[in-house]
């Protein structure tokens, strides 16, 4: 399975709105970089964030999310507490092309400050806003600042188109619009 080059990117986005807003080179002058990389798509973070706190008590439970676990935050940026996490979602909007999988790793910039960013992959046809999962591994709290880049995705093509595509199976997370919690 190929990864995808810059020239490869730069189409896609252009040509078939696989990236919006698209930002076609890798800003960088005083914030931590996004756009367009060699081999992927440095995303931003937008300013909206749900922090997890223990003020309710809440059991986390992926099949009965109770919204009472996180403080709702919009700010041009945001701390998260110590050995704690956040939800955020993508300043962009991908629509990723049916023989495609893409894999996103977190930006060095703040994975060296114990700041972990974990995405699932985006599946073929998959489109919508990327949720966002912030992980603060230090005993430390830590910053993070919206509309800048907080991690990378690389997009990887199939030898052949897949059979059954997220938006064939009605994926559950197609077309999300903000930040989307767990849903069964």
């Amino acid at each position: 399975m190929p990864i995808l080059s810059d020239r490869w990117i730069r189409e896609q986005a252009l040509n078939q709105g696989m990236i919006e807003p698209f930002c076609e080179k890798q800003v960088r002058e005083g914030v931590i970089s996004y756009g367009l990389s060699s081999y992927g798509y440095d995303l931003r973070v937008s300013d909206e964030f749900k922090i997890f706190t223990n003020v309710n008590s809440a059991v986390i439970d992926p099949k009965n999310f109770d919204e009472r676990s996180f403080v709702t935050v919009q700010a041009d940026s945001v701390i998260v507490p110590p050995n704690s996490f956040a939800l955020a979602r993508s300043v962009e909007y991908f629509r990723i092309p049916r023989n495609v999988l893409t894999i996103c790793v977190g930006k060095s910039t703040y994975a060296r400050c114990g700041i972990i960013v974990n995405v699932t992959p985006f599946e073929p046809e998959w489109e919508g806003f990327v949720t966002l999962e912030i992980s603060n591994t230090t005993p430390l709290p830590a910053r993070v600042y919206a509309n800048e880049g907080l991690c990378q995705i690389l997009f990887f093509q199939g030898n052949e188109p897949c059979e059954v595509s997220y938006a064939d199976r009605k994926g559950k997370y197609q077309k999300q619009q903000g930040i989307v919690l767990p849903r069964l």
